[in-house]
């Protein structure tokens, strides 16, 4: 079983050991395992508790998953496409990058974004009449998933005959929901239920992961025994220091309330996709009413210089992952007083233990930062906001429209009232794309975050030249920074950032879409769903009194140069 070690601070060990001692003289594990709603706001809290037990569900499941897995090794798909978002998306795209493409197996693609351009690269990707496609939606309701499904499912009609079509359809959704009614009227292969008790950034080992897994090979039994270990090491009868998914969350709580409400996840390569998964589970699970954790993905190690002390550094390998260099800063990083904890997998089949791990461990920093861990309603107040603009398309054939406070070189900016009045006073005489820039970085302040948000399409040009930009503001500001392509941040670490502490500084990149790609079946298309969720989020995010700036490219590529070599010269 996968064993952590921590280095911290002597301030933050000695709170660290009395909140153990604090959880062990209140029975705070036994409470949490009998689903006690007052060890976080004795809201709801109690109903969203059904992943404790789901790996032994799962367990006695195997016949299905082998089944399902057999079926489709023998029917000779050559692909499988998941449409899904948030939960029902990252864990699958975990799965995909940790374990492969076993042999005879198809290959898995995942598909979490409206922008048109990666619709149609995905649909480039397949050859639709042997793809089989997994809708995953908990609700059923969700548009990204139904939107998706309906443009797939033209599209496989056309390539097989719509007699044929649902076979190539399988539905992970829960009970009674508005995608079983569509998957049972359309025929799918198959439909395979969530349980309702959990939520969907706690489903990964229930079958919104597991369905995915069994489909392209993964040895779901020896994958869901080696969880079932790190599930009895978590339960009530251990004690608290000896809890390994308490003892994480009592140092991950702890920290946040005193300050070091950053934790920056650092993977070794071949799980180096769990981090996103990690990002949506305590950003979105912690980030509200003002608290939480930040979570930082995909940030590259650097001096201890380039940090302020707000930070915890969680570096999670497997044994076999040689990286001196990454050793090399984690121990200079320890040395100059910053948190390090270290995380070590036997092999990558420790996968689903960490799974279970951090939702233990999220769950108990959530009782500790003093939140509802299993809500997310500011993840709600997004998609209201952009419900609210799809509607006024269908009712007028456009957005409403917007005047930018800079227009340059194939580059718009946009924000609202407060925050354009903010920028123009700081920008002074400069009036400059470069001038706005400055006077919106030079916002950030110690202690705060710096978030890049993309809905652009996520490719590795594009997330390299963002990247440059996240660290130039790092290693110029001294803080951490995010990057998210939406929408699919926006189910995941968006609540955290509308939600959660106001010390974030958002910068927003939108772009002109190349294609147009109609929805079947509805008057808007993928580029106006995608505009829409952009701005319906910006939106929610001056609402939150967030600091934020949207930046428009004429031409994604182009602009995307232009706009770095900006952030440059505004950095000095």
């Amino acid at each position: 079983m996968s064993r952590l070690k921590s280095s911290l601070p002597e301030s933050l060990a000695a709170a660290v050991k009395t909140t153990i001692a604090d959880w062990q003289a209140g029975g705070k594990i036994e409470r949490f395992w009998r689903r006690d709603a007052s060890l976080w706001t004795g809201d709801d809290e109690a109903k969203w508790l059904g992943w404790l037990d789901i790996t032994e569900e799962q367990i006695a499941e195997q016949v299905a998953l082998r089944n399902l897995g057999k079926e489709i090794w023998s029917a000779g798909f050559k692909d499988i496409l998941l449409l899904g978002m948030g939960g029902s998306s990252l864990c699958p795209e975990v799965l995909r990058m940790t374990f492969g493409q076993a042999a005879g197996y198809p290959d898995l693609h995942v598909l979490d974004s409206t922008d048109p351009a990666q619709v149609k690269a995905f649909e480039n990707k397949i050859d639709v009449a042997r793809t089989l496609f997994i809708v995953s939606s908990k609700s059923g309701s969700t548009l990204e998933p139904n939107i998706f499904k309906q443009y797939f499912f033209e599209l496989t009609k056309k390539a097989v005959g719509a007699d044929k079509a649902g076979s190539h359809f399988i539905a992970v959704t829960d009970p009674g929901s508005k995608m079983q009614q569509v998957a049972e009227g359309d025929r799918f292969r198959h439909v395979f239920f969530g349980r309702p008790s959990i939520g969907g950034r706690y489903s990964a080992l229930s079958n919104f992961g597991m369905v995915p897994a069994a489909a392209i090979g993964v040895d779901t039994k020896k994958f869901l025994d080696r969880t079932q270990e790190m599930v009895r090491a978590c339960g009530a009868g251990r004690p608290v220091g000896e809890n390994p998914g308490a003892v994480l969350g009592i140092i991950l709580g702890t920290a946040a309330v005193h300050a070091r409400d950053k934790v920056t996840i650092v993977t070794s390569a071949e799980i180096s996709d769990l981090g996103a998964w990690l990002e949506q589970l305590l950003a979105e699970s912690t980030g509200k009413v003002g608290k939480g954790i930040i979570s930082v993905d995909r940030e590259e190690l650097a001096a201890p210089e380039a940090y302020g002390h707000d930070r915890v550094f969680a570096y999670i390998h497997t044994e076999s992952a040689a990286a001196p260099q990454t050793e090399s800063k984690l121990t200079a990083l320890e040395k100059a007083g910053h948190a390090v904890l270290r995380i070590s997998m036997a092999d990558i089949y420790d996968l689903g233990a960490e799974f279970f791990r951090w939702e233990i461990a999220t769950a108990v920093a959530g009782s500790i930062i003093g939140i509802n861990a299993f809500n997310q309603p500011d993840v709600e107040a997004s998609k209201i906001a952009t419900k609210s603009l799809t509607s006024e398309y269908e009712k007028t054939g456009s957005l409403p429209a917007e005047k930018p406070v800079v227009e340059e070189g194939g580059i718009k900016l946009f924000t609202d009232e407060k925050n354009a009045a903010a920028l123009a006073e700081a920008a002074g005489g400069d009036k400059s794309l470069a001038g706005y820039l400055k006077a919106h970085l030079s916002r950030i302040q110690p202690g705060d975050y710096f978030a890049v948000l993309g809905f652009v399409q996520r490719n590795a040009e594009h997330e390299k030249k963002l990247q440059a930009v996240r660290h130039a503001v790092r290693d110029k500001k001294h803080v951490a920074t995010c990057l998210g392509f939406g929408p699919r941040f926006l189910h995941s670490t968006g609540q955290a950032y509308k939600g959660g502490p106001n010390s974030g500084v958002f910068l927003q990149v939108t772009c002109e879409d190349a294609i147009q790609l109609p929805v079947p079946e509805q008057k808007y298309t993928f580029g106006v769903v995608k505009a829409a969720q952009a701005r319906g989020d910006f939106q929610v995010l001056v609402e939150r009194g967030r600091r934020a700036l949207r930046v428009h490219l004429e031409d994604v590529e182009s602009g995307l140069v232009t706009l770095t070599a900006a952030v440059q010269k505004a950095l000095g």
